[in-house]
């Protein structure tokens, strides 16, 4: 991960800046992330995982991939590789902009590059911007580790079921993401 600015910039700076197909960019406290895109692997867990939370709500607009968040509004830009919402804050959202604050729901597929300092302050300012609950999902050990803004945290295996609050007594199976 390497930064690409000397200064910070703003949201709407960072908006204007040319589109790369090399890299993904979050604007993180005002510098420029470039990230590698992801392995085929991760890409499909992503889309399982949307798949199966947009069932599970019952609204395929309320989950998406590769979502694009502002959990701060000056100087920052996240993505979460999956993102559950009602469909009532999407749908507030102009065609070029992005959620204000963070997604009810914010899922991070890991990738080697990802450092565990990295995921920490994601699931920091996810949290206290408005997340619910943030997943960090392990595709080597096959666990997805669950941490809510009230400062719970639990790690679901193999075998095992995920409640999911936006959807009030459906689950998610763990053994389905990584099938």
């Amino acid at each position: 991960m390497a930064s690409t600015s000397t200064r910070s910039l703003t949201v709407e700076e960072f908006a204007k800046l040319p589109e790369t197909g090399a890299y993904i960019r979050e604007l993180r406290q005002g510098e420029v992330v470039q990230m590698t895109r992801p392995a085929f692997g991760h890409v499909r867990v992503q889309h399982r995982i949307q798949r199966l939370l947009a069932e599970a709500a019952g609204d395929p607009d309320t989950v998406y991939v590769e979502a694009p968040f502002r959990p701060l509004p000056e100087y920052e830009l996240r993505v979460a590789d999956v993102a559950y919402a009602p469909q009532e804050r999407w749908n507030s959202i102009s065609s070029n902009g992005y959620l204000p604050g963070a997604p009810d729901l914010v899922v991070e597929v890991l990738s080697p590059s990802n450092t565990a300092a990295e995921m920490l302050e994601k699931e920091q300012i996810c949290l206290e911007n408005g997340c619910r609950e943030f997943w960090i999902v392990d595709l080597d050990r096959h666990q997805i580790k669950i941490s809510t803004r009230d400062g719970r945290t639990a790690t679901y295996k193999a075998g095992t079921t995920v409640p999911l609050f936006f959807s009030p007594g459906r689950t998610l199976a763990v053994d389905a993401v990584f099938k």
